[in-house]
């Protein structure tokens, strides 16, 4: 799959400025991404948290602002060059959702917004056997797609030649993914997209490292 994730790290590379621009601040208008993104910070006790998927850093940076000890990983290295100038109060490493750079059970909680949609319907569960890995035991792991079953392809994003795949998932498939991964899916949520998003309803899932 090195071509596929390949192809994704070198889209995300030619985006990431304009992403920076247009996602960075997403947040201030995301009352539910907040709220959920709360609860991981409350569970995680203190401990440290992963953004995986992290793009230009703006979670992560949220995360920090509320007094969290972040790191975040993202298969784009301009993307982490982007986080890293944007949000010094975190730390940011580039690595694949297949093989994070991290130590087992190294973080209290993870979260992975819109990061698995990029990965081919037989790596969701390495995907997410890798995330059991890095947590401790009892921490948590919020996941968040765009719901339903088409593969939407871009070449042409923002004006830059691209080449990625989005894949569309069902909360039951992902939530069936994860506890073949060893975790305790404890909460789901579905939203319509807001107005300032993309026009696609959205899928979240709180899972739990026994």
């Amino acid at each position: 799959m090195e071509n596929v994730h390949g192809r994704v790290r070198g889209s995300y590379d030619a985006v990431a400025e304009e992403y920076l621009e247009r996602i960075g601040g997403e947040l201030a208008h995301k009352v539910v991404d907040r709220a959920l993104l709360s609860a991981v910070l409350e569970e995680a006790a203190g401990g440290v948290v992963a953004d995986l998927g992290c793009g230009p850093g703006h979670v992560a940076g949220w995360l920090a602002g509320q007094g969290a000890r972040v790191v975040g990983i993202d298969l784009s290295p301009r993307m982490v060059e982007l986080a890293g100038r944007e949000h010094p109060e975190a730390a940011f490493r580039t690595g694949d959702l297949l093989a994070l750079p991290a130590g087992d059970g190294e973080f209290a909680a993870a979260v992975a917004l819109y990061s698995v949609i990029h990965l081919e319907p037989d790596e969701l569960l390495p995907a997410f056997v890798e995330m059991r890995r890095v947590l401790r035991p009892g921490g948590v792991l919020l996941v968040s797609f765009h719901l339903g079953k088409e593969v939407r392809r871009l070449e042409e994003w923002w004006g830059h030649r691209v080449h990625v795949d989005f894949h569309f998932l069902e909360t039951d498939a992902v939530a069936d993914r994860l506890a073949e991964a060893g975790f305790a899916v404890e909460a789901r949520l579905e939203r319509v997209g807001l107005p300032e998003e993309a026009d696609t309803r959205r899928g979240y899932l709180l899972a739990r490292r026994p």
